[in-house]
């Protein structure tokens, strides 16, 4: 039992340490590093969700600025699909924003979405900031994050 312990401990320090790598839809790759000192928009988006398809350009817009606004975009299937399936859907919606093989919501302390669309906004100091239910702008967005 006390190895079932320490085994766990270590394995939950490795998954939220800052050089722990976050996989990708793609099957790319990101460590946690690179995203320090920024803001994270996690966004939670299906197909069938009209108001998700509306909101897509606008994400896509804030990720392409994500240099000059230091906002990084993430997108979590919330029918959890994978694979090749979730590669087609994303390109049949035309995401360009890297989404997310796994659900960050226990790792930020939130409660997963229980409808859509919804945007979890977390602060650089990697904590919830605000979220944000139904679809959402880059403009509202920036005005969430009051930066």
């Amino acid at each position: 039992m006390k190895y079932l312990f320490f085994s766990l401990i270590v394995i939950g320090s490795f998954a939220c340490s800052p050089n722990a790598q976050v996989e990708f839809a793609d099957g790319t790759y990101t460590q946690k590093s690179h995203w320090q000192d920024r803001w994270l928009v996690i966004n939670y988006w299906a197909e069938w969700c009209g108001p998700c398809r509306h909101e897509i350009p606008e994400l896509n817009e804030l990720h392409h600025n994500r240099v000059e606004n230091g906002v990084v975009v993430l997108g979590v299937n919330w029918d959890g699909i994978s694979d090749k399936k979730l590669n087609d859907v994303i390109e049949r919606m035309d995401i360009k924003f890297p989404t997310l093989v796994v659900d960050p919501y226990v790792e930020y302390g939130y409660e997963r979405a229980q409808q859509l669309p919804v945007t979890v906004i977390i602060n650089p100091e990697r904590e919830v900031h605000k979220t944000l239910v139904g679809p959402q702008t880059e403009k509202s967005i920036i005005a969430a994050m009051k930066l």
